[in-house]
């Protein structure tokens, strides 16, 4: 016998699709049992790639599903709150993708709800956490071999973006939202001020679309972060940060095909090797196996591990002061209330099933 985790997932777009796929190939203790979307034609042409998987039009029919133990939100934001709400009330593991909500009043609610109900279900999908690199870095900092973290340099850029109906705010609530998780995961505190800078934008962006953008985070502590997003860039998906100390410096996300050369080429000009992965699913996917499987498991032993509730209220809070800083360039302070004191881990039955 061996203890399984029936798992749904809302949203067959991109995101959802991969989540559907990673959890019938490559993650252990789980099965996946339903998909939801409003497009219930798409959603059962991905439920018909998998043996035993239903497709429904309904995400609250699937989350209140009997056969449904835990469930992963990859639909949009918009939808959130009243997703994560419902799986709160159905007592059920819920894996929120990011943003939480598309906005700090509404992430506040899902924060003050998970806390009067007293357990903790709610992990937010801020997949960095798991990659092995920058988890390297986090160990790396936080074990003080180089001294107080002063600064943080990230690059976010992405090859190109949907021009139908995109807008700047996007860049911030949408992209730089990761690197809002980075800061307070590296830092270990909250980002206290945020300043988003408008370069000139790139030809290939849209009409009114301010990209590349630069986001300055002034962290609790005194520390600064910059941070480059450009959505349009033409080449690839790059993600990259350096973590500046007092006593060194450390780099992560250089190209991973394991070559570098200096070789001359035709031109006579040496040439960095490597290649640019095309979009976030191979640059990061190990970090979406380890968050799938490290959230499975946790959800089996009852247990709660990953970027929480708050952590996703908080990112909200700096995304939503940086449209602030978007609209009108100036520094903006974000505005977080306390803390609330800790929620006990989520407890479930887990379904026994037959290996």
């Amino acid at each position: 016998m061996s203890e399984v985790l029936r798992v749904g997932v809302v949203g067959v777009g991109i995101m959802g699709a991969d989540h559907a796929e990673r959890l019938v190939r490559r993650t252990a203790h789980a099965r996946l049992v339903a998909v939801a979307d409003p497009d219930e034609a798409r959603a059962k042409e991905l439920a018909g790639q998998f043996a035993g998987v239903r497709a429904v039009g309904d995400a609250l029919e699937l989350i209140g599903a009997d056969d449904v133990d835990a469930v992963i939100l990859a639909s949009p934001g918009f939808v959130h709150e009243e997703q994560v709400l419902a799986c709160l009330a159905a007592g059920k593991p819920v894996l929120c993708e990011k943003p939480l909500t598309m906005d700090s009043e509404s992430s506040l609610r899902l924060v003050r709800a998970e806390r009067d109900l007293g357990r903790r279900l709610i992990q937010v999908g801020f997949m960095r956490r798991f990659d092995p690199e920058y988890a390297q870095l986090r160990s790396v900092l936080a074990g003080g071999s180089l001294g107080r973290t002063l600064l943080l340099h990230n690059v976010h850029r992405n090859a190109s973006v949907p021009n139908t109906d995109f807008r700047s705010e996007m860049i911030v609530r949408d992209s730089l939202v990761h690197e809002v998780d980075v800061a307070r995961f590296l830092f270990g505190e909250e980002v206290a001020a945020v300043q988003v800078l408008s370069p000139a934008s790139t030809s290939h962006a849209s009409a009114g679309v301010v990209d590349p953008q630069v986001a300055i985070f002034t962290m609790a502590g005194g520390g600064i972060v910059t941070n480059e997003v450009f959505v349009n860039s033409q080449v690839g998906y790059e993600v990259r940060c350096e973590a500046v100390a007092e006593r060194g410096s450390v780099i992560i996300g250089q190209p991973s095909t394991g070559l570098y050369s200096t070789a001359l080429a035709v031109d006579g000009l040496g040439r960095w090797g490597g290649s640019v992965p095309a979009d976030y699913r191979t640059r990061f996917a190990t970090a979406y196996d380890l968050e799938v499987q490290a959230w499975v498991d946790s959800a089996l032993q009852g247990e709660s591990v990953g970027p929480s509730v708050w952590d996703g209220y908080a990112a909200t809070a700096v995304s939503t002061a940086g449209m602030a800083s978007l609209a009108s360039g100036e520094r903006v302070t974000v505005d977080l209330v306390d803390r609330p004191g800790p929620t006990t881990p989520a407890s479930r039955t887990p379904t026994k099933e037959q290996s």
